[in-house]
């Protein structure tokens, strides 16, 4: 997978314009483009919307707590008593992710609330949490929802499990925000890691609860650590501030928009997506317009 793969079609923010150097297909949008064609974007809810200032820039994360309700409310707990302020990345490997938020390590243990079960994946409703499918619904595994790339099991086996849902799961695609942990499944805290650009090895494996809808450019240039681990960092790069969008000033909070994928246009792309078998991760990055 190039680097180019990785970036086509990724378009974003009014004020950064893409992860790395545009290429020649890439369209950058802008809040413009939104008031032009309203009906082709969706408002980010400022209850998801994370806004990271990092010594490399800054990182717009949307959650998604429908994928892992537990982890995502967990990490708005963390970032609204302000304790990723100072935290390093003190784990970071090239090509793979950027690990930060050992809170335990720069505010001191008494700060540190209960490991979390993991939510490796989310049992799904077809109809309720309906996808933008790459090929027929029935069969599909690879899917788009709200602009999230998405891993489910063929929607026909919901008419045969008990509960009629089906498992669903966020693949760790450049730009996933994910949860560390030990070697226990159930220990995952505070830590988190941002995949720079292929983390998939990791699904059904690690907690996976949001993207960077702006940013991916700095996640990618975060300080490296030594090959192989990634660990120890002289100097690591830092967590400068994480604020929830809903607690700005409404003066101060920024606006967020996705671009839908049920648009014809999308719909399209997913369809010509299946008959050339494209990964998931291989697929154009849903456009966000942060301003």
């Amino acid at each position: 997978m190039t680097l180019r793969t990785l970036l086509s079609g990724l378009a974003v923010m009014g004020f950064v314009a893409c992860a790395g150097a545009q290429t020649e297909n890439e369209i950058t949008y802008t809040m413009a483009d939104v008031e032009a064609s309203p009906e082709a974007w969706r408002t980010v809810d400022p209850e998801n919307l994370v806004i990271m200032e990092t010594s490399k820039g800054q990182i717009v994360i949307e959650l998604l707590p429908v994928a892992a309700p537990v982890h995502v409310n967990q990490f708005k707990n963390y970032v609204r008593a302000g304790l990723y302020d100072g935290t390093e990345f003190h784990r970071v490997i090239k090509g793979f992710m950027a690990q930060g938020g050992d809170i335990e390590a720069t505010h001191g243990a008494d700060k540190m609330l209960e490991p979390m079960q993991s939510e490796f994946f989310f049992r799904r409703d077809p109809v309720e949490v309906a996808l933008n499918t790459v090929g027929p619904e029935d069969t599909a595994d690879d899917a788009l929802y709200l602009g999230f790339p998405m891993k489910t099991q063929p929607g026909f086996l919901a008419e045969m499990s008990k509960d009629g849902l089906v498992e669903s799961w966020i693949p760790h695609c450049p730009g996933v925000l994910s949860t560390a942990r030990t070697d226990d499944r159930n220990s995952g805290n505070a830590q988190f890691f941002l995949i720079s650009e292929e983390g998939q090895h990791l699904d059904y494996k690690y907690t996976a609860k949001g993207r960077a809808i702006k940013g991916l450019d700095v996640v990618q240039s975060i300080k490296l650590g030594p090959t192989p681990d990634g660990f120890p960092i002289a100097n690591p790069d830092v967590v400068l501030t994480a604020r929830m969008a809903a607690d700005l000033p409404e003066a101060e909070r920024p606006k967020a928009f996705v671009q839908r994928t049920d648009t014809a246009e999308w719909l399209a792309r997913l369809e010509e997506a299946d008959s050339r078998r494209t990964p998931i991760c291989d697929l154009p990055t849903v456009p966000a317009v942060v301003g």
